[in-house]
């Protein structure tokens, strides 16, 4: 963006100084630099009897227009947009001229794109007019685009569906599922492909629709179900049910997304079966290696506390991925074994430690504080540190401000900058020993405050000034 909006603005300069239009422009189909371009010339024009920005009304070139189709005067401005018939390089400034706030510059510009407007140009300019559309009064040029391409064939969108830019694709794919463009085994191929979650979603909706009860089309069921995105692969495992197919979901129970797992929950119990059992299977009997974090998050997501016993025997899996999902499931299960889950805080794993973590926040003065604080030394592992002072964080109180004052001069970036906030937003609570002379050492130490401030804290606190 910053890049485009440099080039715009170095192709103000060149135009103002009688390079051609073409050669002035960095990159004429970046709608950033039309917008960019118009922007510049307009802050750049301080009045309009500065004669290098007007034309030569009676032969103007086409850089002379465009920086009069940018102009700040309203009047300038009409008056290029009655220039321009024939002149298809300057398009996308009267396309930007068609959302103009001066309104007798607004309708010239919009008869003279309705008049302009062709399948080619309105392919190439959907990009811009997308962008001009967000503004207020911007509706018009994208709708006479929308317009244009219903009526167009398949074979003039095909650019847009494949754009960089997603807006345009979100664009292109409604048209082509409105219009009928694409057939359902090429919309399950854009839904797998794209990585936009509102294409995915438009073009999955609009191929399963098209499939009948009963009807397993492996062109449109396939793709969808081997996508990489858990939009699209979700879309096909639910699909499962009405192909017929609903024994395939059982593959999907163990499936890295949870949408694909809850979707593939429902198919299984639509076809008079119990994931959960299925789960407790899987994590009961299969080996060590055989063993996914999909099938240990699922059992947490359809178990119960029974269930935890279980998930505490996975809490020491080699695998590390396995462990932390397990410590997660007794988290969602909302079983708590202090004990327990203190010793995982050193665990080698940093995701095993981050879950634990989360598991005692709300138990974090159940913990042993000098413990933790033996934790914030500097040789300990960052992931440990991290735990330790998040779990002193919310003890709060006086262990809390111990802390944060510890880590103020920590080399650590993000560690020292948790702590200085933390210690300036520090305040005494009821626990706080009033008069504690500790809180006045600390609060000296930690080097954050003015006089007005720690004078103010002190005496919140119960000190003497």
């Amino acid at each position: 963006m910053r890049s485009s909006i440099w080039n715009g603005a170095q192709a103000a300069v060149r135009l103002a100084k009688g390079a051609v239009l073409r050669e002035a422009m960095f990159d004429v189909a970046d709608p950033a630099v039309w917008i960019a371009l118009d922007d510049a010339v307009r802050h750049s024009v301080r009045s309009s009897a500065d004669g290098t920005w007007l034309p030569d009304w009676q032969a103007p070139t086409d850089a002379q227009l465009a920086l009069a189709l940018c102009h700040w005067d309203g009047r300038i401005r009409e008056r290029a947009l009655g220039k321009v018939a024939g002149r298809p390089e300057l398009l996308p400034l009267v396309v930007i001229r068609c959302a103009d706030w001066a309104g007798p510059v607004r309708d010239r510009a919009r008869a003279r794109w309705a008049e302009a407007v062709t399948v080619e140009n309105a392919v190439a300019l959907a990009p811009l007019a997308l962008r001009i559309g967000v503004r207020y009064r911007g509706d018009f040029a994208i709708g006479l685009i929308d317009e244009v391409l219903r009526s167009a064939d398949r074979e003039a969108l095909l650019p847009l569906l494949t754009h960089a830019d997603r807006t345009v694709r979100r664009f292109a794919h409604r048209l082509a599922v409105e219009g009928g463009f694409l057939s359902p085994a090429e919309l399950a191929r854009s839904a797998a492909r794209d990585e936009d979650t509102v294409v995915q979603g438009l073009c999955a909706e609009a191929a399963l629709a098209s499939l009948a009860e009963g009807d397993a089309d492996d062109d449109v069921l396939e793709p969808l179900l081997a996508a990489r995105n858990p939009r699209a692969r979700s879309a096909g495992v639910t699909a499962l049910r009405r192909a017929g197919r609903g024994e395939r979901a059982v593959g999907f129970l163990a499936d890295r997304a949870p949408v694909v797992r809850a979707c593939a929950r429902y198919v299984v119990r639509q076809s008079g079966s119990e994931p959960v059992q299925w789960y407790r299977r899987q994590c009961a009997e299969a080996g060590d290696a055989a063993l996914s974090a999909g099938v240990v998050s699922g059992l947490a997501e359809c178990g119960d506390r029974s269930d935890a016993e279980v998930l505490w025997k996975l809490t020491s899996h080699r695998d590390p991925v396995v462990r932390a999902r397990a410590v997660g499931g007794l988290r969602a299960l909302d079983v708590l074994d202090v004990q327990r889950l203190r010793a995982l805080l050193d665990d080698p794993a940093p995701g095993v430690v981050r879950e634990a973590t989360l598991a005692l926040v709300p138990s974090a003065r159940m913990l042993d504080d000098g413990w933790l604080l033996e934790r914030l030394a500097a040789e300990r592992a960052r992931e440990t540190r991290v735990s330790a002072f998040r779990l002193l964080n919310a003890y709060g109180g006086l262990v809390r401000l111990r802390a944060a004052v510890a880590l103020v001069g920590d080399p650590d970036d993000r560690l020292r900058h948790w702590a200085r906030q933390s210690v300036l937003r520090w305040r005494p609570t009821a626990e706080v020993p009033p008069g504690s002379a500790e809180v006045g050492e600390l609060l000296d130490r930690a080097g954050l405050f003015d006089a007005s401030t720690l004078h103010r804290l002190k005496w919140e606190a119960g000190l003497k000034a």
